[in-house]
């Protein structure tokens, strides 16, 4: 897989990322009495403290879907646009791209655990669908930690992984190539 396909899937899991950040507190600002209504078994309405707890949840939910679209270069922070946003870790850009990118990963872990938790308690399928979503996302997040955050360091006298070790098993295999090859 070739650097643009990694970005691609990296772009798309941070639009994802502030997608369903933003739905969730848009629902939280908009309609916490909804929210109650749906959470509980006796339908009442929702306290003042509820309300002003989902809206501060919901305030929390977007200013973290907006930092986490700006932090990882998603959209540039300069006037002048050169050349498009890599996720390297040299890019001047987006030097926080991959901190961000882990701690929104842990986040939806989090996150998704947790409604795994209450679903489990409860079975309600709010909480499923907030399973689904997050651990998604959780998942993802994780690829792109190990795979899309970095080009590798590539040996050009091997063709091997320099961030590899043959412990506690060596490569027999690449053994035997490098040795039949002799450098100058």
């Amino acid at each position: 897989m070739d650097l643009t396909s990694w970005n691609k899937v990296f772009y798309t899991y941070t639009y994802s990322t502030a997608a369903w950040l933003s739905l969730q507190s848009v629902t939280l600002m908009t309609g916490p009495g909804m929210i109650v209504a749906l959470l509980l078994d006796e339908t009442r309405p929702a306290s003042p403290t509820e309300i002003y707890f989902a809206r501060c949840l919901g305030f929390s939910l977007i200013t973290m879907a907006i930092l986490t679209v700006m932090l990882t270069g998603s959209i540039p922070l300069t006037s002048t646009i050169a050349e498009p946003v890599t996720t390297e870790e040299s890019d001047p850009k987006a030097p926080y791209a991959v901190p961000t990118l882990i701690i929104t990963s842990l986040f939806h872990a989090m996150s998704g655990f947790y409604a795994y938790t209450w679903y489990v308690g409860g079975g309600q399928g709010v909480f499923a669908i907030a399973v689904a979503g997050n651990s998604l996302l959780a998942f993802v997040g994780l690829w792109c930690v190990l795979f899309a955050s970095s080009e590798g360091k590539i040996s050009r006298r091997t063709g091997a992984d320099r961030r590899t070790t043959g412990f506690p098993f060596s490569n027999a295999e690449a053994a035997k190539k490098h040795a039949g090859k002799k450098h100058i």
